[in-house]
């Protein structure tokens, strides 16, 4: 065995150039099937890690008539907090968001939008609520917006807008909001059409005191209040399947690429693997008939085939784990693409580059260069030495 890996290293050191555009391309496929699962992993994690921290913390209680994607359920999606979260709410371990449709008027055009009503001292959201607090303003509610919406509206930090809403009653009222504050988020669910005022202020506008849509629960709260006939929770998972669908389906599709540049590499060895079959017949034969066997003269090819996805390995490790360490610690900055897919994206990604997947990339890498490489040799097992020696292959 110690002969054929001296006689396989001989040999593919001395085709030169091919060797290494081989080992080159098979190390770019390497670097990159890695570089883009672990961008994946790294969107998937920041998606979910600031839809926790700004949206959903550790689960949320929906009144039983609450639908996201329904705004016509707003009017009765409100109900009395249960005395069980009120206990948890005064601990600070628990958030209650009163959801009020509405609309705006900035310079003239109409916005609709849901007015959320929150407590500006809680501490489950990272939401900047404590800018609502003191709501001491003598002549308009104050009012915490997102970039984006300040973006759609025009509005700008104390800027005045003319509010109307429909109170629990029917009646309209309208009033003068004050922007007192415009976060950067990436979370476009708590900015895009979102107006944050003061939960009290809301109380009072709406004429529900004390009542609630959403009940936020702290992340690190462990035991979570029964379901009641008016409140339903929703764990983190229930909360996050589109997110990780649409992850998942992003991954799926990625697949394909990685099919291609593995495919491409892969062909490079396979055409090696081929020509040397071909234009290496005599010094098959001339080896066969020193007294190699068959088999070992498989080895001998495949073994070759097999040193080429090694030195991949190497060589993509040298200018690869520079690269990849770089993008894991500065990101990698991409085009706003959270108001297009309203997403949490974050305008710099982290990837992610785990010990399995580089593992698992490394190991379907090799298993792909054996196959391919032992594949074109398989004809030589039927080989005749005076044929060999003649330059014929049956």
């Amino acid at each position: 065995m110690r002969l054929l890996i001296k006689l396989a290293y001989r040999n593919i050191t001395h085709a030169g150039l091919r060797t290494w555009l081989n080992v080159f391309v098979l190390s770019l496929a390497f670097v990159l099937i890695i570089w883009m699962q672990g961008l994946y992993d790294g969107i998937a994690r920041d998606v979910m890690r600031s839809t926790i921290n700004m949206e959903i913390g550790g689960g949320v209680f929906w009144q039983k008539n609450y639908d996201p994607y329904d705004p016509l359920t707003l009017g009765d999606a409100h109900a009395p907090i249960p005395e069980a979260l009120k206990k948890l709410i005064k601990r600070g371990k628990a958030a209650p968001i009163l959801i009020v449709s509405g609309s705006v008027f900035p310079k003239g055009r109409i916005h609709n939008i849901r007015v959320k009503g929150i407590d500006p001292h809680q501490k489950v959201l990272r939401l900047p609520t404590n800018v609502l607090w003191p709501d001491s303003l003598p002549d308009a509610v104050p009012a915490l917006i997102g970039s984006q919406m300040a973006h759609n509206t025009g509005l700008k930090r104390g800027d005045y807008v003319t509010l109307r809403w429909r109170d629990v009653n029917g009646v309209f009222d309208a009033t003068d909001l004050k922007i007192v504050y415009i976060m950067n988020t990436n979370v476009q669910t708590v900015d895009v059409g979102q107006v944050w005022i003061p939960l009290e202020r809301l109380w009072k506008m709406s004429a529900m005191p004390g009542q609630a849509t959403l009940i936020v629960m702290d992340r690190e709260l462990k035991n979570i209040p029964a379901d009641t006939s008016q409140w339903v929770f929703r764990n983190q998972d229930y909360l996050l399947k589109e997110i990780k669908r649409f992850i998942r389906n992003k991954k799926a599709s990625s697949y394909m690429m990685y099919i291609l540049l593995l495919s491409l590499a892969l062909l490079s060895i396979f055409d090696t693997q081929v020509l040397s079959v071909f234009r290496r017949r005599k010094e098959m034969g001339t080896m066969m008939a020193l007294g190699m066997t068959r088999r070992n003269l498989v080895a001998l090819f495949t073994l070759e085939g097999v040193m080429n996805g090694f030195l991949a390995l190497i060589v993509g490790a040298l200018y690869g784990t520079p690269l990849l360490i770089y993008t894991a610690r500065h990101g990698i900055a991409l085009l706003d693409i959270s108001r297009q897919t309203g997403m949490a994206f974050s305008p710099v990604l982290y990837p992610v580059y785990g010990f399995v997947l580089v593992i698992s990339t490394t190991i379907i890498l090799l298993i792909s260069v054996v196959i391919v490489s032992y594949l074109p040799v398989r004809k030589i097992s039927a080989l005749k030495p005076t044929e060999a020696l003649k330059g014929k292959i049956a």
